[in-house]
């Protein structure tokens, strides 16, 4: 929170905005990505893009963060002596694993960030969540709430369950909350009726049909998240992926980040420093 974080890539030469263009190579690339839920959509979203520039094809493979971590740490990656090439998750994630000596050093780069959301089925009443009184007694008078696992292995669900317990009512909203995550239609099971309310990553409310973005939770309680991406060291092909990582940070991926419900934070080459990459950030851009 409030300090600055350098980032840059690993392969030397990835500093203009011409990246992507000046590394497509004579041999196309199958460019392996490990992704959590949040930021997978948007890239499938922009790796056509990308594959059209370049030649180089991206595969996402979109788990939640406990598969992918348990996917790394169990196999250095994909099955055999490859690991991924790209890796992007939460940067408090990310960070733990580098200790081991699984990224190539100096490819961690900040992307962007999400906040929960609060969600309803569509053409129902929006509640009131814009103080935390409020947010209080919509909790408490939700007839049922969904909401990720907070053993998941993720952050969203474990802040959640925390807040329940900051806001005092943690004994009386735990016995109606239904536990799982967006990859598990925990957003559909309110589209559905199933579930009168949901709180959930934006990033993961804003695709889902049928369903209402009330609104992101108030300030006090809100929580960003920080996705981070980095280059596997037993990556096979680190000339592909830096510049794949670089194009989810060129200021034409902006728009898809932000339509996705995240807050793109932007390339660090022209911007400089990236405030608050090793955690939550105080307030989200204007």
């Amino acid at each position: 929170m409030g300090r600055h974080v350098s980032v840059c890539l690993a392969v030397a030469g990835l500093t203009s905005a011409t990246v992507v263009m000046a590394a497509a190579p004579s041999i196309a690339a199958d460019i392996q990505v490990f992704t959590s839920g949040a930021p997978s959509e948007v890239q499938k979203r922009l790796a056509p893009a990308f594959t059209k520039a370049t030649g180089h094809n991206v595969v996402i493979t979109a788990e939640t963060i406990g598969l992918i971590l348990k996917r790394l740490e169990g196999h250095n990656g994909l099955e055999g002596d490859a690991g991924p090439d790209v890796v992007v998750i939460p940067r408090q994630a990310l960070a733990k694993f580098s200790k081991s000596g699984a990224l190539r050093p100096g490819s961690m780069v900040d992307i962007a960030r999400v906040g929960i959301g609060v969600v309803v089925k569509e053409g129902s009443a929006r509640p009131d969540i814009s103080t935390a009184d409020a947010l209080r007694t919509t909790l408490l008078n939700a007839k049922s709430i969904a909401h990720p696992d907070p053993k998941g292995g993720g952050f969203t669900g474990a802040h959640i369950d925390r807040m329940f317990e900051r806001l005092g009512i943690a004994d009386a909203v735990r016995p109606k909350v239904r536990l799982g995550s967006a990859f598990t239609g925990g957003v559909e099971s309110v589209a559905k009726g199933e579930i009168e309310l949901g709180l959930f990553n934006i990033s993961e409310i804003v695709p889902i049909k049928g369903v209402t973005l009330v609104g992101p939770l108030p300030g006090e309680h809100q929580n960003y998240l920080v996705f981070a991406g980095a280059l596997h060291v037993r990556g096979a092909s680190p000339g592909p992926a830096a510049a794949y990582l670089r194009a989810l940070i060129e200021p034409g991926a902006e728009a898809a980040w932000n339509a996705g419900g995240l807050e793109a934070l932007g390339d660090p080459a022209l911007t400089g420093t990236v405030p608050g990459g090793a955690g939550n950030r105080d307030q989200p851009k204007q």
